[in-house]
């Protein structure tokens, strides 16, 4: 995000993988508050009014209860610099006595308000659901509940003290300050590095106070200036009212209260006391502003970087026999295995009933193997990810299947062991990993996040780990990268980085969604050849979501192909490419750009991948296949051997189709 005023447009162009050029370093937030006038101003004349008041006792000219019968009703005088009221006290150093009570009751009900409403706020924003239903249904009957009543029956129970009518003040206007929290974390809970974040194993908590609060400080930070505010007029009217300490000390609220009974015979006595309060209410408010602004200075100058635009990567017609990888059979013990996973999300177009969008998916991946998952957009690749991470989006639920990682069912599991599992024995890799990094934190400190989420240890060993993910993801001059930004290095760099915070947690499983979309040609073979390495050395089982072959082909050794919310194709990557047995595989090889001979046109798959709610209860491709017959519209299609070794395909015409392929070879 780019923000109004002194921005710093960076044009970032460096080598495929390394760091682009580093904007100037940013100053702390108190330095940007100090170097803020409006900041300053307000500040310093509350700490003056503040450290004056508390030192009355030395600096007052006279004690808050002398009186000088002689000049009663004075104005202001060189013996009296504010004048006297009508019992001769002295003006100035009443003020002055009032001073601390009056700055720092308000604070009591700020921070009631701020210890109760955004831990609250921030807790419903990011749970959602019931929980958000219940607090929006309290706040309402707290804010309908008149406040002067509640603090009259409190002043009733505790006369002489204004405390508790303080601490009452910031539970009523506590439900407040909780909804705006509460619709700041809503606009925030959905972002991508959130997600980032639970995925690398992090708490609610902690996403809470380290990701969430930062960005919801500044709607905070503003209200709770004018619940400060607002807390210094309520003093202010109590003390008026008479209902302040007893015995009675001096109050701005009181000397208002003595100026409005003489208003007609010495009518300066109300102007020192309300300017003083307007000026400290206008104080708060202006610091609340400039210390919001001053944090939006961050993003500001955390603007993304403009990089050069990444080339497109021609996927290569995969050889007719042979391959680089290796095909390997199906793995007996399975690091992870999906049984029948089935994934259903309400449909707005049904009114709210579930519809699937994930059908009857069963695979396993074994530890140091690589499993390819192909498939269009629509065909349920990242649903069925997000259901073995136990993120599925609001909405959205399994109805049926089991999820077993290194043989224990978590299907089943709470959803407080499910969130233990992520980042320690499951992670993940995102298409984009600018969008997963917290742009506020530097690298380093968000690795060391994780690993000190996963591993009892110091900062200091925290630290050193963090430089050995880095090295072991081959980032050269990993200590200087640990202390850039996210928007101060490359896209591969970020993938990178990306990479070795879902290994900090040291994870049996690797879920990589698409993670060389966005990288050119050169880094999408590094990123490639670097999870190969890290999964073969570590014995990690990979899922490379992908739809591109190319990639699949390069990198594993057996492949799952999707189509619509199915597993339509499965086996060794070498002889799905050069075997394939469901029509869907073949039409996805024929539309490589590669294949299609120099004169001839690109061949597509006609039509489009059909949304859920039209899935057919037969065979979900049978629109698009030219092979369809009416056996294919009758019943479902089960998964059947292929032909292939070990190899499955949801095709009862597989021979008719193999037959019409080769005559289309010949």
């Amino acid at each position: 995000m780019i923000g109004a005023g002194e921005v710093a447009a960076t044009v970032q162009i460096g080598t495929a993988d390394g760091p682009v050029a580093t904007p100037n370093a940013q100053g702390q937030l108190l330095r940007r508050i100090l170097r803020s006038p409006q900041a300053m101003i307000s500040l310093g004349f509350l700490v003056a009014v503040l450290v004056t008041s508390a030192a009355a006792t030395w600096i007052a000219p006279y004690g808050p209860q002398s009186a000088d019968l002689l000049n009663v009703l004075a104005g202001p005088s060189a013996q009296h610099l504010l004048g006297t009221d009508s019992l001769g006290r002295d003006v100035l150093s009443r003020l002055l006595y009032a001073g601390v009570s009056g700055l720092c009751l308000p604070l009591v009900a700020a921070g009631v308000a701020c210890v109760i409403g955004v831990p609250v706020g921030l807790f419903v924003g990011l749970t959602g659901g019931r929980v958000d239903a219940v607090a929006g249904r309290l706040s309402d009957i707290v804010m309908a509940i008149p406040g002067i009543i509640v603090l009259l029956m409190v002043l009733s129970f505790t006369p002489g003290s204004l405390i508790p009518a303080m601490v009452a003040l910031g539970v009523l206007t506590a439900p407040s300050l909780m909804r705006i929290t509460r619709a700041a974390a809503i606009g925030i809970r959905d972002e991508p590095y959130i997600a980032a974040a639970r995925v690398a194993g992090l708490s609610e908590s902690q996403i809470a106070v380290r990701h969430v609060l930062p960005r919801t400080a500044g709607p905070i930070i503003v209200n709770l200036s004018l619940l400060a505010a607002g807390g210094l007029l309520a003093e202010t009217g109590l003390n008026f009212l008479g209902l302040g300490e007893n015995p009675p000390a001096p109050s701005w609220g009181g000397m208002v209260a003595d100026g409005a009974s003489v208003v007609q015979q010495q009518p300066w006595l109300l102007i020192p006391p309300g300017v003083l309060v307007g000026l400290c209410v206008l104080a708060f408010v202006l610091l609340g502003d400039a210390v919001r602004d001053a944090g939006a200075g961050r993003w500001a100058r955390t603007g993304r970087a403009v990089s050069r635009p990444p080339r497109r990567q021609a996927p290569a017609r995969a050889p007719e026999s042979g391959g680089t990888s290796a095909a390997a059979s199906p793995a007996t013990d399975f690091a992870l295995e999906l049984r029948g996973l089935t994934v259903a999300v309400e449909s707005r177009a049904r009114h709210g009933q579930l519809v699937t969008v994930v059908q009857d998916v069963s695979f396993g991946v074994g530890h140091g193997e690589i499993l390819g998952v192909v498939g269009e957009s629509g065909c349920g690749k990242t649903m069925t990810a997000l259901a073995t991470l136990g993120l599925l989006p609001s909405g959205a639920e399994v109805l049926a299947g089991d999820i077993v990682i290194n043989g224990k069912p978590v299907s089943a599991m709470s959803r407080n062991d499910r969130a233990r599992l992520r980042g320690k024995v499951i992670a993940y890799v995102s298409q984009d990993p600018m969008v997963g990094l917290d742009p506020l934190f530097t690298i380093g400190s968000q690795l060391r996040e994780a690993i000190r989420r996963h591993r009892k240890c110091t900062r200091a060993q925290a630290r050193a780990r963090a430089i050995e993910l880095l090295e072991q993801v081959r980032i050269s001059d990993p200590a200087r990268v640990a202390r850039l930004y996210p928007h101060q290095v490359s896209g591969g760099m970020a993938q990178r980085v990306s990479i070795a915070i879902a290994l900090a947690g040291e994870p049996a499983v690797l879920i990589a969604d698409e993670p060389t979309t966005a990288l050119d040609v050169t880094v999408q073979a590094q990123i490639l050849g670097l999870l190969q390495s890290l999964c073969r050395d570590r014995g990690v089982a990979l899922v490379l979501i992908s739809h591109d072959w190319s990639v699949v082909w390069d990198a594993c050794d057996r492949c799952v192909v999707m189509y619509a919310g199915q597993v339509v194709e499965s086996g060794a990557v070498a002889d799905v490419v050069t075997r394939p047995a469901h029509p869907y595989s073949i039409g996805l090889l024929a539309a490589i750009p590669d294949a299609a001979s120099p004169r001839g046109s690109l061949l597509t798959i006609p039509g489009t991948v059909p949304k859920p709610e039209d899935w057919p209860a037969s065979c979900h491709f049978q629109d698009r296949c030219a092979h369809a017959g009416e056996e294919c519209k009758s019943a479902g299609i089960p998964l059947i051997p292929s032909g292939n070794p070990d190899g499955l395909a949801r095709c009862i015409r597989q021979e008719h189709v193999q037959r019409a392929r080769k005559a289309g070879a010949a």
